[in-house]
């Protein structure tokens, strides 16, 4: 199938999957036109690719994803790990977010907000709150 298919069917833009194809992520076949052609295997695997990175997983980490769920002679451990290293580091991304929302918080809440030029805000920006 032409890429607009599959496209559709992986519900990833056109761009996406040339760029996937462009670093060796996927690949597909072409045609003596030139045109790419994508079979049920590259679907599924874009597919799964979609979902990886729906879950934040890098680029890489789903190359990685993608190379344990190819290998029948891979260990659950092995993609457990990669899971919970990913975990982690959403984990750490909710606190360092949790902190700038608590920090914006309190700079909103400091703000008269009316025509006066003193802004807490602004002077908290530049170091001078």
């Amino acid at each position: 199938m032409k890429i607009g298919e599959a496209s559709e069917l992986s519900g990833l833009p056109t761009k996406t999957i040339r760029y996937y194809e462009d670093i060796g992520l996927v690949r597909s076949d072409r045609r003596d036109n030139g045109y790419r052609d994508y079979g049920e295997a590259e679907i599924h695997k874009l597919r799964f690719i979609q979902r990886s990175r729906g879950l934040g997983f890098t680029v890489e980490q789903c190359r990685t994803l993608l190379s344990l769920y190819n290998d029948p002679d891979r260990s659950s451990a092995d993609v457990r790990a990669l899971a919970e290293n990913h975990l982690e580091e959403i984990e750490r991304k909710i606190q360092e977010l949790a902190g700038m929302r608590s920090t914006l918080s309190q700079l909103v809440s400091s703000c008269h907000g009316d025509h006066r030029p003193d802004c807490p805000i602004l002077n908290d920006l530049a170091g001078s709150g």
